[in-house]
């Protein structure tokens, strides 16, 4: 451990299970010597396994629902009157949608539920935010981290309207990232993961057929949740405090490879390298 966080204090949301990367960075940034508060929305909370994170990290849970303003603020005032001060950091790792939790094909989406999706998963990041400045709740050079996935930039079929919601997550990073900056010197960034063997994850059509094509494109293999709460907590820490407003990829070089040769010779092809 190098006490990258020590004396810092967080909020991080979206710990459901073992198998979560906020449970992962959970975990890591107790070891790196923060303290935080964790959030989840109430039903979620009622599915996961989140008062053994608390109890493990020596954490207090504050029930919050993303969408709600009214929910946001009440997180934000409680979480520095439990900790102490403004907050340091925090991590948004909330993400869903209807459309493909109930199998719809893209072009077919049910547009309540894509509101859902985005109101979720996208707005909930620009409320976290808003709320955090009016509140000032944030230190001057905090941080704020967001989970997201390649599927902005390019095509997934199988990721429908997740893809579009995710396009608008990272650039509410970039907008806010410009103005919060500039204000307040908070720094704001997306992490685009590997696919990750997560709850969430798993329960996207053809997951593990993909997760297996990714391993064998990305020279280094699939980034695990381990691998990317350790890069979340270097962009927490001082050492990144001049990185803002980007879309940063966590993916073994997945995002930086045409083709390897492991598909190449699956494919029959020879390849000449």
């Amino acid at each position: 451990m190098y006490n990258l966080l020590k004396g810092k204090r967080g909020i991080i949301t979206g710990a459901l299970d073992q198998n979560s990367i906020a449970w992962k960075v959970a975990e890591k940034a107790h070891e790196e010597g923060a303290e935080f508060v964790l959030t989840n929305a109430p039903i979620a909370m009622r599915m996961g396994e989140i008062n053994a994170l608390a109890e493990k990290t020596g954490s207090k849970i504050i029930p919050a629902d993303a969408t709600s303003v009214e929910d946001l603020t009440n997180l934000y005032t409680q979480s520095q009157e439990i900790l102490g001060g403004k907050i340091d950091f925090v991590l948004h790792s909330i993400g869903m949608s209807v459309n493909i939790r109930k199998k719809i094909p893209y072009m077919e989406s049910n547009y309540d539920y894509f509101m859902k999706g985005i109101d979720v998963s996208a707005l909930s990041f620009h409320k976290m935010l808003a709320v955090a400045k009016k509140l000032d709740a944030i230190s001057e050079g905090g941080s704020v981290v967001a989970l997201t996935y390649m599927a902005a930039q390019r095509t997934y079929p199988f990721y429908t309207d997740m893809a579009d919601i995710k396009a608008m997550l990272e650039s509410i990073a970039r907008s806010f990232g410009y103005h919060y900056g500039l204000e307040k010197k908070v720094r704001i960034n997306t992490v685009s993961q590997s696919p990750t063997k997560t709850t969430a994850g798993s329960g996207v059509k053809g997951f593990g057929d993909f997760f297996d094509f990714a391993n064998s494109v990305a020279p280094l293999g699939n980034a695990d949740a381990e691998s990317c709460a350790d890069y979340c907590i270097t962009l927490f820490s001082d050492l990144t405090r001049m990185v803002t407003m980007q879309n940063l990829f966590h993916d073994g070089g997945y995002s930086s490879t045409g083709v390897s040769d492991d598909v190449m010779k699956r494919l029959g092809i020879e390849s000449e390298s």
